[in-house]
């Protein structure tokens, strides 16, 4: 990869600045003297090194493995341990100090009750302080102070810049000594850990796809809003919850069938105060004879607040999913210009004969069973049903924790993002059979490649900011429902969503989803050269980052000739069986950009010691890139550029200086 170069448009000559802009200015520099100190601070930031910047994709609900991942930044933790005292120090400790300072929840509970635990500290305290120094030395001493916790910041800010020759040697020991005398050894070490892992990751790029399948999409979110500094590209699945969040009933109803067939009930019912209590009662009674054999959820994972009986949960996934069949044809109805009539498949089922007509063919049903549809009127909810639907609606809307993560996921995410030459997105640029960007008509006008791309975003903002019950609102809150399964959506990338299919028809073949020809297209370079330009990406020095689609066994992440990387790689447990890793991480510091593939987090909850990932220099720089290099940089020279002009008018006279 070349060096990073700031955006052209950036390094556009400014205007001057008039004469109110220059006083606003002022407010914040009142002198020369201050103004000149700024530049000098400014001009010293873009020499450091370039931040390391973390991508991750798809999670889905898997705060635990999560965690891990960004507890020992990817393997980079341990690779800073390993250089510093691979000669030094044995293995085993070595090993147990990854392990405290990725988990010291862990490690110093066990410690604490063996003899010699002061003397463990002391050691510890020292070689965890050689670990954060390093990884401190690219930030300046301000940054690294913002992320010291206020009880232990001075104490850190001294060890970490202690000169430890003759003239501070004792001074250093002294400060160690006291720790463990005072008793505060167990909570400092707490802290230190938790400043080196703040160290590693300077920014965490998160590719989409927070929610659904693993048990705590609501932690994992809880993790990024104590990040400073993180952005996230909004997947199919989190457009899904928010959907559900503003009131879409379609989506509700999606969302708790998506989380029953997971077994997600402390996520509902704990995590954001879903009421199920109507959907249980209803489905108890409705649904009493029925054995709902296929409709048995996934017992990834065991629920702690709420268990619910595996056969109650499967009366609860069907009654769910027959309304959600039902109100997704409703929407087809109210949006045939999505062009999706044929995927209303209660309306496709023969109910007498029991068979279904869909592909041009006529397969028979699995499951006969529909007590609540009315073969005369298919999409007709029972008035249990709609009333269901108002309990079910209500819970999502008023829940406090989906407010705010939410507001949290808009204010730091969006459909795409341009950084440090970096094209980031969670699914595809669909396209067509013969490799052009596929034209899509959104509120009367046909877009393609980035305006689509920016339509979206808009008609999101238009369902999350707009005023309740308007038109464009509602319009807009059934437009998400496309960007779920959608032929067409930029988060979804098939031809269909086979649901139904899976449930009621033992047919394979029914249940294939087509991938969009972006796919395919992809793996050539002229196509990735092609969406780069398309977004103002020269080839040279950028690439492009994709989740959303598993990385199978045996299958490259890296596409394009390595302008492309999808790095979703399964952390979801559901997945496992089918890339047999535990996800991909990219990374990509001042010297490199690497590859980390890691093992599924059941084997290394099983053996922590072999838990670093497989680490692949994919591209190395030319030269040490610094901050400089980076979109900060171009930011940062435009700051300069005014303070000049601030100091050109306190120097000519323009304007007094105060203080």
């Amino acid at each position: 990869m070349g060096t990073v170069t700031p955006f052209p448009e950036r390094e556009k000559r400014r205007p001057v600045l008039d004469e109110t802009l220059l006083a606003l200015l002022a407010k914040d520099f009142p002198s020369a003297e201050a103004v000149s100190t700024e530049i000098i601070n400014l001009h010293a930031i873009l020499c450091l090194p370039k931040g390391t910047e973390y991508f991750f994709s798809d999670p889905h609900g898997e705060a635990e493995a999560f965690g891990h991942l960004l507890n020992t930044a990817s393997g980079v933790i341990r690779d800073k341990i390993e250089g510093l005292f691979a000669r030094s120090v044995p293995l085993a400790q070595r090993e147990e100090l990854s392990l405290l300072i990725t988990q010291p929840e862990t490690v110093l509970p066990a410690r604490a009750g063996q003899p010699g635990f002061e003397d463990w500290c002391r050691i510890a305290i020292y070689q965890t302080v050689q670990v954060c120094r390093q990884l401190a030395s690219k930030y300046t001493r301000s940054k690294v102070r913002k992320m010291m916790p206020a009880r232990f910041a001075y104490i850190l800010d001294e060890l970490l810049h202690a000169d430890t020759e003759e003239n501070k040697e004792e001074y250093y020991a002294a400060i160690i000594d006291s720790i463990t005398a005072t008793g505060i050894a167990v909570g400092f070490l707490t802290e230190l850990c938790a400043l080196v892992r703040r160290c590693a990751v300077d920014r965490l790029h998160i590719l989409g796809d927070i929610f659904d399948r693993g048990p705590h999409a609501d932690e994992i979110i809880e993790q990024l809003m104590t990040f400073p500094d993180v952005d996230v590209q909004w997947g199919n699945h989190d457009i899904h919850w928010l959907g559900a969040y503003l009131g879409s009933p379609v989506c509700a109803a999606s969302v708790v069938r998506l989380g029953i067939s997971y077994n997600n009930f402390d996520l509902l019912e704990d995590g954001y105060g879903i009421n199920l209590r109507a959907l249980s009662m209803f489905a108890a009674q409705v649904y009493r004879h029925d054995p709902c054999t296929v409709f048995r959820p996934h017992l990834l994972d065991q629920n702690t607040y709420d268990p619910v009986d595996e056969a109650l949960a499967a009366k609860m996934h069907k009654a769910i999913a027959v309304i959600q069949f039902k109100l997704e044809g409703q929407l087809y109805r109210r949006h045939p210009e999505y062009g999706m009539a044929e995927r209303s498949l209660l309306e496709r089922v023969d109910y007498r004969a029991g068979t279904l007509c869909t592909d041009g063919r006529t397969v028979p049903l699995q499951d006969r069973l529909f007590p609540t549809v009315d073969p005369a009127d298919p999409l007709a909810l029972t008035p249990e049903e709609q009333a269901l639907m108002d309990t079910l609606t209500l819970s999502f809307t008023h829940s406090r924790a989906l407010r705010r993560h939410f507001r949290f996921l808009f204010s730091h995410g969006g459909m795409y993002k341009i950084c440090n030459g970096n094209l980031l997105y969670h699914g595809c640029i669909p396209m067509t059979a013969d490799g052009a960007f596929d034209a899509v008509t959104l509120d009367g006008r046909r877009l393609s490649g980035r305006a689509y791309l920016d339509a979206v975003d808009r008609k999101l903002h238009d369902a999350f900011f707009g005023a309740p019950g308007s038109p464009a609102r509602e319009d807009a809150l059934d437009y998400i429902w496309y960007l779920w399964c959608g032929p067409r959506s930029p988060l979804f990338g098939k031809s269909k969503l086979s649901t139904f299919e899976r449930y009621f028809t033992g047919d394979e073949a029914l249940w294939q989803e087509t991938l969009d020809p972006y796919y395919t297209f992809i793996e050539k370079r002229e196509t990735c050269e092609k969406i780069l330009a398309e977004f103002g990406l020269p080839p040279a020095g950028s690439h492009i980052v994709n989740g959303h689609v598993p990385v199978r066994a045996g299958e490259h992440p890296r596409k394009g000739d390595g302008l492309l990387y999808i790095i979703d790689g399964g952390i979801s447990k559901a997945y496992h069986g089918r890339t047999g890793l535990g996800g991909y991480t990219l990374i990509f510091n001042s010297h490199h950009l690497a590859l980390a593939e890691h093992r599924p987090f059941e084997e290394i909850r099983q053996n922590p010691a072999a838990s670093a990932p497989k680490v692949q220099i994919v591209e190395p720089m030319p030269r040490r890139l610094r901050v400089a290099d980076t979109d900060t940089g171009a930011l940062l020279r435009g700051q300069i550029a005014r303070l000049e002009e601030l100091l050109a008018a306190y120097r000519g006279g323009l304007l007094p200086e105060r203080g």
